[in-house]
């Protein structure tokens, strides 16, 4: 029996067909299984996060998180966690090469809570030396926050870096301690 030209090309079609279905089923079951192995995966991990979060609420095995002692003003009274702030001010000031000009304690604001002190600075402070101040007040001590700030030219001229007089606003976390 011989195959004409039509039946050679049928079979050939059948088989490409043939070919292309087992693939499409082969590449199906292999997406299956790598979405089997992946929802596996996340529910191991969905499960020990569980675990972690209901040992968190039940307390066993809990940590509890407390802020470092650099991250506070120890002081006996607020006074005295003012004062250390302030002298923390005038040392950072004079290394920026600023000038103290005055300094003054603030009472506590309705929204403040019961351990931070407020204190107003007013400092003559070179141009150049503006971000290094307030990079090492706002970064390198934990405890200052820079809440409010005024600049203004100062009367005050040092040559090819004007001066200017700045008023800062700041308050800092304290902490009831010896002094």
């Amino acid at each position: 029996m011989q195959i004409n030209r039509e039946q050679m090309i049928c079979i050939g079609a059948l088989c490409v067909v043939l070919l292309t279905c087992f693939l499409a089923v082969t590449l199906s079951l292999q997406a299956r299984s790598d979405a089997l192995n992946e929802l596996t995966q996340r529910r191991e991990v969905f499960s020990r996060l569980e675990a972690r979060a209901r040992a968190g609420i039940n307390g066993a095995g809990a940590r509890k998180t407390v802020a470092p002692a650099a991250a506070f003003v120890q002081a006996a009274t607020a006074g005295i966690a003012a004062a250390q702030l302030q002298s923390y001010l005038s040392q950072t000031a004079g290394s920026e090469r600023a000038t103290l000009i005055s300094y003054a304690a603030e009472p506590a604001r309705r929204e403040d809570p019961p351990d931070s002190v407020r204190i107003q600075v007013t400092l003559d402070i070179p141009q150049t030396a503006l971000q290094g101040l307030l990079y090492t007040l706002e970064s390198r001590t934990p405890y200052v926050f820079v809440d409010s700030l005024a600049l203004q030219p100062s009367t005050q001229r040092a040559g090819p870096d004007p001066m200017l007089r700045l008023t800062l606003s700041l308050h800092a976390l304290w902490r009831r301690g010896s002094a």
